[in-house]
């Protein structure tokens, strides 16, 4: 039970990276690989401002605000200079190493159990527990955030601009500057998982960012397996479903005696096969479809 307790913690805090993903995969259409870079810079961030006597909550607020600041540049790459949106991600997140390291002067940093952090501020039962509350304060104003945002006039011309770029230009819409704001909220919501994950962990690591796409991407696939054709709000829930279950499978793996370093193939293999559910969903019914007029007609 506590191990299970334990992994439903964590799925929270991912659940928060794998919502940032789902704003450049599914409303511009883009897997930004900026996420292995802002991750770890929320982390970095944070643990840096900690270390330097900083309060916990502008620590975390500033761990957002460095992502929204790697989201921004990425934005400005892939618009401005009309570099591809996977090349500009992988040119983001290559220079964000550095700035990881620039920023901890180390490859690590460690929080030391001196060191105050939002999960030791208000202590509710154990630190499990309190990490589950947190998670789900923290998620619940996300997504009632982005939920108001993406129904003002500005959210619904970015995700005009996911759906229909030659059309929301033609209504007036600044189809770059729509993406640079996505990308921003999008990083901001990655490195903010970070620097909460940094803060649970007591540590902040340059590599932490290493699969962040991935697990974030399967939380999203997950969630679109289980139920379909649900508004806005619904659709950020179910990710946070999905990055539970993506977790519990996790731990299941490990609780089976698999070597912790072979953790990232197995990452890719789940994903792979979370994508190509939908397809064997799909040729299931037709299969079923096939065989139901097949008896019609001989009947």
């Amino acid at each position: 039970m506590d191990i299970l307790v334990s992994n439903i913690s964590v799925g929270f805090l991912w659940a928060i990276m794998a919502i940032g993903v789902y704003l450049t995969f599914r409303i511009l259409d883009i897997a930004d690989m900026t996420a292995e870079g802002s991750f770890p810079l929320g982390a970095a961030i944070t643990a840096h401002q900690l270390v330097s006597g900083t309060g916990p909550i502008l620590a975390t607020l500033l761990g957002f605000c460095g992502g929204a600041a790697a989201g921004f540049v990425s934005g400005v790459l892939h618009t401005k200079l009309k570099i591809p949106d996977l090349l500009t991600g992988i040119l983001t997140m290559t220079g964000l190493y550095s700035v990881n390291l620039f920023i901890m002067k180390a490859a690590n940093v460690s929080l030391l159990s001196n060191i105050k952090t939002v999960f030791t501020m208000a202590t509710i039962g154990d630190s499990t527990i309190t990490t589950i509350v947190i998670g789900v304060v923290i998620l619940a104003i996300v997504i009632g955030l982005l939920v108001f945002f993406f129904n003002t006039e500005m959210g619904l011309a970015a995700r005009a601009v996911g759906d229909n770029q030659a059309m929301a230009a033609a209504n007036g819409v600044n189809n770059d500057n729509m993406k640079i704001i996505v990308y921003m909220l999008s990083n901001g919501l990655i490195a903010l998982s970070g620097s909460l994950m940094a803060q649970t962990n007591g540590f902040a690591d340059v590599s932490m960012g290493i699969g962040t796409l991935v697990i974030a991407l399967s939380a999203i696939i997950i969630a679109e397996i289980l139920i379909r054709n649900v508004s806005f709000g619904k659709r950020l829930v179910m990710i946070i479903v999905g990055a539970i279950i993506y977790r519990l499978i996790i731990a299941g793996v490990l609780q089976l005696g698999v070597d912790p370093n072979y953790l990232r193939l197995f990452y890719a293999l789940m994903l792979v096969v979370f994508l190509a559910l939908p397809l064997a969903q799909k040729e299931i019914k037709q299969s079923r479809a096939r065989r139901a007029n097949k008896r019609e007609m001989n009947n």
